[in-house]
């Protein structure tokens, strides 16, 4: 049976057109959401949680992860740590803040030299350009920047 005219007229079709671009905006953006979201958490294994620090943060530790933190780190999550570096502007997820003493104490050892070993976008993986030691010594570094200012 065919449809009347006057319930297909030219503006009923508007309105159908705008329904249908507003629906497809509206997944759009809900899919972006999503996408973000998912992208700002990290998934660390259980087992790399449980993972112990086999470096002492003796001096020598500790300056060293300092010299691979300017070398590697310091463009994005700042000089001091703050997550403020020149490129983190232009980054799609705001780098980690290292001074935050709460954030920090909710991360393990094993988490932190688990998200440098392997990173996620837009955070390189360090897997083969530092060795496990520098790694290690890196986390030694970061625990360093958290440390509440002495009174």
């Amino acid at each position: 049976m065919p449809i009347p005219s006057s319930a297909g007229g030219p503006a009923n079709r508007s309105a159908r057109r705008w329904a249908i671009v507003l629906l497809l905006l509206g997944i759009f953006i809900l899919g972006a959401v999503a996408i973000v979201l998912t992208g700002s958490r990290w998934h660390i294994p259980s087992a790399a949680k449980k993972l112990k620090n086999p470096v002492p943060a003796t001096e020598e530790a500790v300056d060293n992860g300092m010299f691979n933190y300017m070398k590697h780190c310091q463009s994005c999550h700042g000089k001091d740590g703050d997550g403020n570096g020149p490129r983190a502007a232009n980054l799609s997820v705001k780098p980690s803040n290292f001074t935050d003493t709460e954030a920090m104490g909710e991360r393990t050892d094993g988490e932190l030299f688990w998200q440098i070993t392997h990173g996620r976008s837009p955070m390189p993986p360090f897997e083969g350009k530092l060795t496990d030691q520098d790694r290690w010594e890196l986390v030694d570094y970061l625990r360093s920047l958290a440390k509440p200012a002495s009174k």
